[in-house]
């Protein structure tokens, strides 16, 4: 029987300002559970020492470990951390849109693509608050009408490009953290995947319109009458197939492109 232990580690990972460091995170993590020698099996320091090791804030650890988690690298145990199940379940990092390669049935957010691709990326929140869902959206989101509900806009930046308008409601009792997180900076899929219990976004209902913007979409997006607007209406569901985000973006459509693989 293998003997827990903790590993050898390279130093830590530099402290970053930039969107996410969860991803990365996760990803230095394997590669030292690799160098380490750990085998299946074997159980993970704790996330204190491993927040520590990697000079991360705790949420951002649970953040990274739960990536792992759902890629089948981790399996997490009541009352006695986190042990390894499978260093080859990686796959060599979080797949990319496009690149043919399976999601493993997560799906993946704004900063989680901006992330994997040195993208930096940052918001200017128009308006957030807490209200009463309204009949349709109950019915949507599987919610009991007038039950709390968060939303948000924001526009979304990718190196200090204006990409995309985003409108988004989730039911406030998945993760009550949203109403008091900033998310100028803050990552919503990082800061559900951090709720207690984790919320996983797992499959999503996408759909795809173009049209002509509105009036404060020009304004707000920068453009002129010329050029069209992407829309995507996205609903999510977690990892019990429960519907927990129905969020609008529009995207400026000469700085967005959708892409998607079709199996049968």
């Amino acid at each position: 029987m293998a003997v827990p232990r903790e590993p050898v580690l390279p130093q830590a990972l530099p402290t970053s300002s930039s969107a996410l460091l969860y991803g990365r995170t996760a990803t230095r993590l394997v590669d030292d559970l690799v160098a380490g020698g750990f085998r299946p099996g074997d159980r993970l320091p704790s996330e204190r020492v491993l927040s520590e090791h990697y000079r991360v804030s705790r949420s951002t650890l649970r953040a990274a470990l739960t990536q792992l988690a759902e890629q089948g690298v981790i399996t997490p145990s009541p009352a006695r951390g986190w042990f390894l199940t499978d260093l080859t379940a990686s796959d060599g990092g979080t797949p990319q849109p496009g690149d043919g390669r399976p999601s493993g049935h997560v799906v993946q957010g704004f900063a989680d693509y901006a992330a994997a691709h040195g993208l930096t990326t940052r918001a200017v929140v128009l308006e957030s608050g807490v209200r009463p869902c309204t009949v349709a959206e109950s019915e949507t989101l599987r919610i009991a009408p007038g039950a709390d509900l968060f939303e948000m806009r924001r526009l979304r930046y990718l190196n200090d490009l204006i990409v995309v308008l985003e409108y988004n409601r989730l039911p406030l009792a998945i993760c009550p953290a949203l109403a008091t997180t900033d998310f100028t900076t803050a990552s919503l899929y990082a800061t559900l995947r951090a709720a207690k219990p984790p919320q996983l976004p797992r499959l999503a209902q996408y759909t795809v319109e173009a049209r002509q913007p509105t009036d404060e979409e020009q304004r707000l997006l920068e453009v002129d009458g010329t050029v069209p607007m992407l829309v995507a209406t996205q609903l999510s569901f977690n990892q019990d197939g429960q519907p927990i985000e129905l969020t609008v973006q529009v995207y400026r459509g000469d700085r967005y492109r959708f892409r998607g693989s079709i199996t049968d």
